[in-house]
């Protein structure tokens, strides 16, 4: 269906075996390359795509978040699937309301709660939920433009904390190259020209929990926060803004 994080393969590159749904149909069998379930299943919860039969994106996205990932992972796929745009995050609640008694709502309706519907990476969503669950801060806003008070955009942060007027950015491997590490260089620049305090993570660093917490509040607490009078930023977008 077109999401690309979904790619079918562990941490360790090693394929997963393959959902399978069988509802009330006959048994398949087992062996490694499939993952049997014999829940319910509707016909109108499939779908026949490049002439597979498959469950409807929000199916299979709660059998997903279901199938013992962790409530950070949980959260992670909900987000990714909602950054390729197989499901709406309001739909999906919906969705999900219609489960009750299923096995696994409970922990679902706990990822959802977590869920933001913004970040566009796993480690983006990753960073997040560090901010919130361990850093403890306030919920930020995620991938939302900012400009100069001319109208000039600034840059889209990861993370952006408005009252502390703080930005987080998560650079992978694809940062290394020189172009775009010199283009993250001026984005920092215009960030900091502008009274915004800043921080950076890069691959290796979410592991240590402890470590990015540290840097977050240090760099918080390096923040301005400046009055909104103050302020030489704003979220307002101009006229001239359309990007969706």
């Amino acid at each position: 269906m077109g999401g690309h994080y979904f790619t079918g393969v562990d941490p360790e590159e090693a394929p997963l075996p393959v959902p399978v749904v069988l509802g009330g149909w006959r048994d398949l069998g087992r062996d490694e390359l499939i993952a049997v379930s014999r829940e319910r299943f509707w016909w109108h919860e499939l779908v026949v795509v490049d002439g597979v039969s498959c469950a409807v994106a929000e199916r299979a996205l709660f059998d997903e978040m279901r199938r013992g990932c962790g409530l950070r992972e949980a959260v992670v796929r909900l987000e990714m699937a909602v950054a390729a745009e197989l499901v709406r995050l309001s739909a999906f609640i919906e969705f999900v309301a219609t489960r009750n008694g299923w096995t696994g709502v409970p922990f679902v309706r706990e990822a959802m709660v977590l869920a933001g519907g913004e970040c566009r990476s796993p480690q983006e969503a990753r960073m997040r939920l560090v901010w919130l669950l361990d850093a403890g801060l306030p919920a930020p806003l995620c991938n939302r433009p900012l400009f100069d008070l001319r109208g000039n955009l600034l840059g889209v942060p990861d993370l952006f904390d408005p009252v502390a007027g703080l930005v987080g950015e998560y650079n992978g491997a694809d940062h290394r190259e020189p172009d775009r590490r010199r283009k993250d260089n001026e984005r920092e620049a215009r960030f900091r020209d502008h009274g915004l305090e800043y921080f950076d993570l890069v691959g290796g660093d979410l592991p240590d929990i402890a470590g990015v917490v540290r840097r977050m509040h240090a760099t918080r607490s390096r923040a301005q926060f400046l009055a909104p009078d103050q302020r030489r930023w704003t979220l307002d977008p101009p006229p001239w803004w359309n990007h969706e």
